[in-house]
């Protein structure tokens, strides 16, 4: 399968929309999905909205749980790729991607705030 590196700086603001969960790879037994490493595989629904079009919601699988990633933050996404499939007459893209961090926090300038 072909992987497709994603510009994340053209995709706007990504917004967590579901936190980090555990991706299952067999729903009868509930095994987790793991990679070469041995790191579980998670899945975080993240929002993405380009200029004044709407919004969508895409999948994005990544190894290791993302600490700090938690639903409604700002998140970053670093090494994003797509991957095309397809299994019978179902098709798709997935996405993975090496890490996702929360976004950083602007900082605020000191002496600012209401004072009397």
């Amino acid at each position: 399968m072909q992987s497709i590196p994603v510009d994340t700086t053209r995709l706007g603001v990504l917004r967590c929309a579901v936190g980090p969960e555990p991706k299952i790879a067999d729903f009868e037994s509930k095994e987790v999905k793991k990679d070469r490493d041995g790191n579980t595989i998670y899945t975080v629904a993240v929002t993405v909205r380009q200029d004044r079009r709407r919004v969508s919601v895409i999948e994005i699988a990544v190894p290791g749980e993302p600490k700090g990633v938690v639903e409604g933050s700002e998140v970053r996404v670093t090494g994003l790729e797509a991957f095309a499939w397809a299994m019978g007459d179902r098709h798709g893209v997935s996405f993975r991607a090496a890490a996702i961090t929360p976004a950083p926090v602007p900082a605020t300038s000191a002496g600012k705030g209401g004072g009397a």
